[in-house]
């Protein structure tokens, strides 16, 4: 069933509303959370009465810092990812204990019969506060005179570090051409279609902590839980429900995700706390801000020399999971071009804003639009075509694996596995039809219309490790399980794992049954992040259901007194080869080993239809692909619309085209909003401007341009499918693509565009300061 177009098995529930998602648990007794959150982006907390509220009928209990704390093993979250380039300890508390960072941050929860309750006994707790300066531009507050963004720390600069390879400064001396830009890249949240949520029950008689949570890590979520509550694994399970989307910001382990819990097993209680958006706004992590200033180095037939500058990353005030994005905008800069020599400092600033975390593309999509940009520039400089200027940059397919200069946060080195860039490249270009497209953009301005041509190429790696865990397991009814540390949030990995096993063992799809990170049933997992589901959960998957499928041949040679050369597998039941009749099911075969009280086991093999895999990738494997974009400005209204969008793109080989298409779809939408819509706005005191949908736009259904996708196929020979992710890769391109097709467009202008979202306001005044500098 391998590259079969099979319709995904996650989707009847869906689409006849059976799937449960967190607020579909209703237990008995359970009881409802609502979080007291700063109305301020930086205060100390003097004094908190939760007098009124706790007199509140219907009100159960209202916990602050200081009742929750003597209960955890620790006061801060240990969620931060280790990196030498951290330089201030900043993972948050379980509640703000007397100081607050950022609007949002939790301070109390209330529990309350229902939620209405809960939020009315919010407006009863008085907390004193008093205010203190903010830092809310990463820039800024690396100044000497920025204010202090947390008085644990006694500076803003949480972590630097440098990219360095070649010699950059002997190569900009030699340079024919140097282009120079400032970039500011801005990128908001994943706002998945479900907020966040989760439901937790204690049993007293079983000491069984159950939490259903929305997350996209469930035994991230298990183990941070398990240290602070001091704790046996055994005692804490985490049961996904459905997932309404991830993005990135489900994958990080909030406050919530221990108060909840912990309210359940203090109070005997079922406890809810369900996001609604405003809160989605306010304290869920997103994406921020970078700023780059950075310079390239060309000779005189357009050949990339070097790459220097320095970035600033919006850190936000805390580290709930490390510094990924800074550290993936850094690596991921090469993209699929020979760069000799690269000197970037990289420095993450705290502010007074909500963290920030990786969101869809994980700092790649900032990389790449600086270089495809700086390509732009190049091309312009030297008066070559767009896609010429890559072409003579690209790494060739002859070249693989290539070992880039570039080395990892895990100090290994980068090395692209397999592909054809220059190839993927010239495929998008032919689909777009490039070579008409100047006289198609001479006719329309004739007209009076301006439109305008983007490529950008990308390259991202996936199948991150350290592992993933699959179990197979075929029952006595015949029916197969597998159980996964992977977890689903819509992108359909049961149904590409139930494929490759399907494919494996000879079984109809319909006989499996996926259970996608519920601890309690893979004890070992990692969950959902980094592009890395089908490459190492589909790899152990294929691992153990081929350990099956030769068990199940050693016993059915057993049982029908067959040689195992001359059984095949056909439909569930392990056959001799053109003997139909003379067969054997693997529900009779699961059977026969399941053993009988008091007799030895007939086949002589150890016991159980089943296996277990923990694949461990050796490397990153490297997707890539080529995006063009389309695009139409209106200079009256600085209105862009999107005509085409094509995308060429290689994620190996597939184990379900349909899935991949998607996902890159899902991911080109995601894109479009980062480039022309989706801005988190602050004022100059860290208060946000956006925090509903009103104010923050999303791309919709008109907003979407026909999205044209074509495959190509290099099996990496890193894991035993040959797959590479594509979760992400849909997403990376996108900006860079579209921002080089408004420019294109506003040519006769000279508009000159380095930033991203792009929106009409702005766009009309580019076009006015390139005029008036006329």
């Amino acid at each position: 069933m391998f590259g079969e177009r099979v319709k995904r098995i996650e989707d009847p529930s869906l689409l006849r509303g059976e799937s449960i998602f967190a607020d579909d648990i209703h237990l008995p007794g359970m009881l409802h959370a609502c979080f007291l959150r700063s109305p301020h982006a930086h205060a100390k907390i003097e004094g908190i009465d939760a007098t009124a509220a706790r007199a509140l009928d219907g009100v159960h209990a209202v916990f602050t810092f200081a009742d929750l704390a003597p209960h955890v093993t620790s006061e801060r979250i240990p969620c931060a990812m280790p990196s030498a380039a951290i330089r201030h300890a900043v993972e948050p508390y379980i509640l703000a204990k007397d100081e607050v960072c950022h609007v949002g941050e939790p301070i109390a929860v209330v529990l309350a019969d229902d939620r209405y309750a809960a939020e009315d006994a919010i407006e009863y707790i008085v907390v004193d506060y008093a205010p203190l300066p903010a830092a809310a531009d990463a820039r800024a507050a690396l100044l000497p005179d920025a204010p202090q963004v947390r008085l644990d720390v006694p500076d803003n600069r949480v972590a630097e570090f440098t990219q360095s390879f070649g010699d950059a400064d002997a190569a900009f001396r030699s340079a024919d051409h140097v282009v120079t830009e400032q970039f500011w890249l801005h990128k908001g949240g994943g706002h998945a279609i479900e907020c966040r949520g989760l439901v937790a029950r204690y049993d007293a008689v079983d000491d069984l902590l159950t939490v259903w949570d929305g997350t996209q890590m469930p035994h991230r979520i298990h183990g941070i839980l398990v240290e602070l509550l001091g704790c046996g694994e055994a005692q804490v399970r985490i049961a996904p429900p459905a997932v309404g989307g991830g993005f990135g910001p489900k994958f990080v382990f909030y406050q919530e995700e221990i108060v909840v819990p912990l309210a359940a097993k203090l109070l005997r209680r079922p406890v809810k706390w369900i996001e609604d958006r405003r809160e989605h706004f306010t304290a869920t992590t997103q994406d921020r801000d970078q700023y780059w200033q950075v310079e390239a180095a060309f000779d005189s037939k357009g050949k990339l020399l070097a790459i220097r500058g320095a970035m600033v990353h919006d850190h936000g005030a805390y580290t709930p999971y490390g510094i990924v994005i800074a550290q993936n905008s850094g690596t991921n800069l090469l993209g699929p071009y020979v760069l000799p020599s690269c000197d970037l400092t990289i420095t993450s600033a705290l502010t007074n804003l909500i963290p920030s975390t990786p969101t869809r593309g994980a700092g790649r999509p900032q990389a790449t639009f600086v270089m495809e940009r700086l390509l732009d520039r190049g091309a312009q400089a030297l008066g070559l075509e767009r896609h010429e200027i890559r072409r003579r940059n690209m790494i060739g397919p002859e070249e693989m694996p290539y070992a880039t200069p570039v080395i990892a946060r895990d100090g290994s080195v980068i090395t692209y596995d397999s592909g054809d860039y220059p190839a993927c490249q010239a495929m998008v270009l032919t689909e777009a039809g490039y070579e008409r497209f100047r006289d198609r953009q001479t006719a329309a301005q004739a007209e009076g219309r301006y439109i305008g041509l983007g490529l950008a190429n990308y390259v991202e790696g996936t199948g991150r490790g350290p592992f993933e865990s699959a179990t197979v397991r075929v029952g006595q009814s015949g029916k197969i399980v597998i159980q996964t540390g992977a977890s689903g949030q819509g992108q359909g990995i049961e149904t590409s794992l139930a494929q490759i096993c399907a494919g494996a063992l000879g079984v109809d799809i319909a006989d499996i049954t996926v259970s996608a990170g519920d601890t309690a049933a893979a004890p070992l997992g990692l969950g959902a992040f980094a592009s890395r589901q089908a490459v190492n959960a589909g790899s152990s998957v294929l691992r153990a259901a081929e350990t099956v499928r030769e068990k199940a041949l050693d016993a059915a040679a057993h049982m029908l007194e067959a040689a195992k050369e001359d059984l095949e597998i056909r439909l569930g039941q392990v056959q001799v080869k053109g003997v139909p009749e003379m067969s054997v099911s693997l529900g009779e075969i699961a059977r026969g080993l399941t053993g009988m009280p008091g007799y030895a086991m007939a086949t002589g093999l150890p016991p159980g239809l089943a296996a277990t895999e923990h694949f461990e990738p050796a490397a990153l494997t490297y997707c890539n692909g080529s995006h063009v974009a389309e695009a139409e400005v209106d200079i009256q209204t600085g209105a862009v619309k999107l005509l085409r969008y094509i995308v060429v793109h290689d994620s190996g080989r597939l184990i379900n085209p349909m899935i991949v298409e998607g996902q890159v779809l899902g991911g080109v939408a995601h894109g479009i909003g980062s480039a022309l819509f989706e801005w988190m706005r602050y004022d100059e005191y860290g208060q946000p401007q956006t925090t509903n949908f009103g104010e923050y736009l999303l791309p919709t259904a008109p907003d979407m341009p026909p999205i044209e996708i074509h495959h190509m196929e290099s099996p990496t020979p890193l894991n035993p499918l040959g797959v590479k992710g594509a979760g992400e890769s849909g997403t990376i391109a996108a900006s860079a693509a579209i921002i080089s097709a408004v420019e294109d467009a506003l040519r006769p202008f000279g508009v000159r565009i380095s930033e991203a979202p792009l929106t009409p306001e702005r766009l009309l005044q580019l076009i006015s300061e390139t005029q008036a500098a006329e």
